[in-house]
């Protein structure tokens, strides 16, 4: 058993089919399995699960949740600047919110941050001190 292992991370969205029309903008692909108050939405290595937001807060027992709060980030890494501002332009032109345009950031790499249409941040970067295997995935491992 792998702990660490991410398989699927829900966002809570105000409209589910307005979030499906965003992120298939971005790639992502709507799985079969979705139902009307969530939808799978299935990205490499990833599944992304878009629920109604009203549904999330009733599940989750706390009370209402902040959207967008910043303490938290999705990212997408990149093979290269060029990439990133691509996928950067596609995302605003899809309806993300610009919050800081890609550039060159003091760690060494190129990166920025829009806000998706419902508020959740996201980062898209260029790390040149990481390796990305053929299907896009961060690959960490040393390299022998």
């Amino acid at each position: 058993m792998n702990p660490a292992r991410i398989t699927l991370v829900t966002l809570g969205v105000a409209d589910v089919a307005r979030a499906v029309v965003f992120y298939e903008a971005l790639g992502w692909k709507k799985s079969s399995e979705s139902v009307e108050s969530t939808a799978f939405m299935i990205g490499v290595g990833i599944v992304l699960a878009l629920w109604n937001r009203d549904d999330m807060i009733a599940d989750g027992g706390e009370g209402d949740l902040a959207p967008g709060s910043g303490s938290m980030a999705l990212a997408v890494n990149f093979e290269s600047p060029e990439a990133v501002d691509a996928f950067y332009a596609l995302a605003v032109a899809a309806g993300a919110r610009p919050v800081k345009p890609p550039q060159k950031v003091f760690w060494g790499g190129h990166s920025g941050n829009f806000r998706d249409i419902d508020g959740h941040l996201w980062e898209v970067a260029h790390n040149p001190f990481w390796r990305l295997d053929d299907d896009g995935r961060v690959d960490l491992t040393e390299a022998p």
